[in-house]
């Protein structure tokens, strides 16, 4: 019998510079671009479905949805996927708040936030690092917290004064803002909420550990030989 092609669903969003519909109507991004180069070095072909963080969780429980790039390592997630390891750069999460609220507090942890009324924003089963896990162990505070499905809800929310600030990946965040138009509300504080390594997460129902131990060497050569770092340029350098 001949061999059954290898086709894997990967996930994508709006979640520029990493993935993103590009002005000519393709979906490009970093980690797009990354993830289909591992692939096509394993001769297979992706399939590309946009999907919200939360639901992507669901279908890759599912078997719905084979890849998941960007994910953090989590008991709770890994009785369902395993993990490539961290072998991409660590891209920074921070704190983003609006003006008048960097204005009106020294901000220099999370730790800080229970302490002032300062209004947070966060997405739904988004894992942001321990600081803000642990933030969120205060059942307390963690009811203060306003949860969005979407993180540009919570540029708009910071825009009309609903809440102060919301946290997001470094990138991502200075990208969004400036494509919003802004830059004159928001602005990156210094507030530092992890640097931990993402992951590439696989279902457990549709990738055995051989497929991603071949997935991982492959993202290991694309980091090695620089076709990670030219990607990247090609989006943050614009």
């Amino acid at each position: 019998m001949a061999e059954q092609p290898c086709e894997k669903t990967l996930r994508w969003n709006d979640d520029p510079p990493f993935s993103m519909q590009l002005p000519d109507g393709s979906v490009g991004g970093i980690y797009v671009e990354l993830n289909q180069s591992a692939l096509t070095r394993l001769g297979c072909e992706a399939t590309l479905r946009k999907l919200p963080w939360a639901r992507a969780l669901k279908e890759l429980q599912l078997g719905r949805l084979d890849i998941l790039p960007g994910a953090f390592r989590r008991p709770e997630r890994e009785v369902y996927a395993h993990f490539s390891g961290k072998v991409v750069p660590p891209s920074r999460n921070i704190l983003f708040a609006s003006h008048e609220a960097v204005s009106r507090w020294h901000l220099s942890t999370l730790a800080d936030l229970p302490e002032i009324p300062f209004r947070l924003g966060a997405q739904i089963d988004v894992i942001y690092g321990p600081a803000y896990q642990a933030l969120m162990s205060d059942p307390d505070y963690a009811s203060r917290v306003v949860m969005v499905n979407s993180r540009p809800n919570l540029w708009s929310m910071i825009e009309k004064g609903r809440i102060d600030g919301a946290i997001a990946d470094e990138h991502t965040g200075a990208w969004e803002i400036q494509q919003l138009g802004l830059g004159d509300v928001i602005r990156a504080t210094e507030v530092v909420v992890s640097t931990d390594a993402a992951e590439v997460a696989f279902s457990k129902a549709s990738n055995d550990l051989a497929f991603v131990a071949a997935y991982a060497a492959a993202l290991q050569e694309l980091v090695s030989d620089g076709s990670y770092q030219r990607i990247v340029a090609r989006y943050l350098d614009r």
